[in-house]
C-alpha cells in the first residue's frame, strides 16, 4: 500500500468542507430569471458541484487503498465519505433538477402557433416554485456534503492522536527513554535491598522507597517505574515490614542504555534559581 500523510489527508477534507460551504451558500443566494439567465446563473453551480464530487471521490479513494483501513474506526470514516458521494451527486442531480424545470425560450415547428406573451407568463409561473423546490434541496445535499466533510477530518485527526499515545506508551513499555530521574532511580533499585515502606507521619501512613545507597526515590518516580514493568515489589510480605523491590528484566534492558541527558528546559529551570545563602547569625 502506498503511503499517505493522513494530517494532509484530514486538512484537505476541511478545505474540501469550506469549498462546499461555500457553494452551498451560492446555490442559496443565486438571483436569475426563468429562460437563458437561469440556464447562465445555475449552470456554473452545477458544474462545481460536479468538480467536488470528483475531488470527494479522489479523497475517497486515497484513503481506502492506504493503510488508514488498519486503523480502528477507519471503517466508519470511509462508509461517511461514501454516503457523501452520494449526497454531493444528489446537489448535481438537483441543480440539473432545476435546469430541467427551466423554461426556455425557442421557436415551434412551422405550422405549429408560436407562443404568446401570456403562455411565457404561464410558464415562468409554473416553473419558478419548481426550480426554487429543487435548488432548496440541493442546499441541503451540500450542508450535509460540508458537514460530512468536517466530521471525517476531524476523525482523522482524533485517529492520530490515538495512534500518537500508543506509540509513545509502546516505547515506554519497551524500556526506551526513560527521565534522568528515572534512570536514576532504577539504577540505584539494581543494587538491591531496596524497599517499599509504609512509615507513620502525623498520624497519616506514607508511602516510600527505601534504597541500599541513600539515593531519594519518590513515589510518583517508583509508580511510574513499576507501570511500565520495570520494577516489582514482593506483595507477600507487609509495607511495615518492606517490601523488597526487584528490577525486572525489561528494568535491566532500559539500564543498558545509555543515560539520558537532562532536557534543555530542565537545564534552564535549575539555572534560573538562585543560589542559597546561609545569613549569618546576628
Amino acid at each position: 500500500m502506498p503511503t499517505l500523510n493522513l494530517t494532509e489527508q484530514a486538512q484537505q477534507l476541511r478545505d474540501l468542507a469550506h469549498e462546499f460551504e461555500s457553494l452551498r451558500a451560492r446555490v442559496r443566494g443565486v438571483s436569475y430569471t426563468p429562460g437563458t439567465d437561469a440556464l447562465r446563473q445555475i449552470s456554473p453551480l452545477l458544474l462545481k458541484t460536479q468538480d467536488l464530487t470528483a475531488t470527494l471521490l479522489v479523497r475517497l479513494g486515497a484513503l481506502a487503498n492506504s493503510p488508514y483501513t488498519t486503523v480502528p474506526g477507519s471503517h466508519a470514516s470511509l462508509e461517511c465519505l461514501s454516503a457523501l458521494v452520494i449526497a454531493s451527486t444528489q446537489a448535481g442531480n438537483d441543480l440539473a433538477s432545476a435546469l430541467y424545470a427551466n423554461p426556455l425560450e425557442g421557436a415551434a415547428f412551422p405550422g405549429y402557433p408560436a407562443y404568446s406573451e401570456s403562455d411565457r407568463v404561464a410558464r415562468h409561473a409554473e416553473a419558478i416554485p419548481l426550480m426554487t423546490g429543487h435548488l432548496a434541496d440541493a442546499v441541503h445535499q451540500l450542508d450535509l456534503s460540508a458537514t460530512g466533510c468536517h466530521y471525517v477530518a476531524t476523525g482523522i485527526t482524533r485517529d492520530l492522536a490515538d495512534i500518537h499515545d500508543q506509540a509513545k506508551s509502546a516505547q515506554m513499555d519497551a524500556g526506551s527513554p526513560l527521565s534522568p530521574a528515572q534512570y536514576d532511580a532504577l539504577k540505584a533499585l539494581s543494587l538491591g535491598q531496596g524497599k517499599l515502606q509504609e512509615r507513620s507521619h502525623r498520624g497519616l501512613g506514607v508511602t516510600r522507597v527505601a534504597t541500599h545507597d541513600g539515593t531519594r526515590i519518590s513515589i510518583a518516580t517508583y509508580r511510574a517505574l513499576a507501570k511500565h514493568g520495570l520494577v516489582t515489589a514482593d506483595t507477600s510480605t507487609s509495607l511495615f515490614h518492606g517490601q523488597k523491590i526487584t528490577v525486572t528484566d525489561r528494568g535491566q534492558q532500559a539500564l543498558a542504555q545509555r543515560r539520558p541527558a537532562a532536557t534543555s528546559s530542565t537545564s534552564t529551570t535549575a539555572a534560573s534559581k538562585p543560589p542559597v545563602v546561609q545569613g549569618a547569625r546576628r
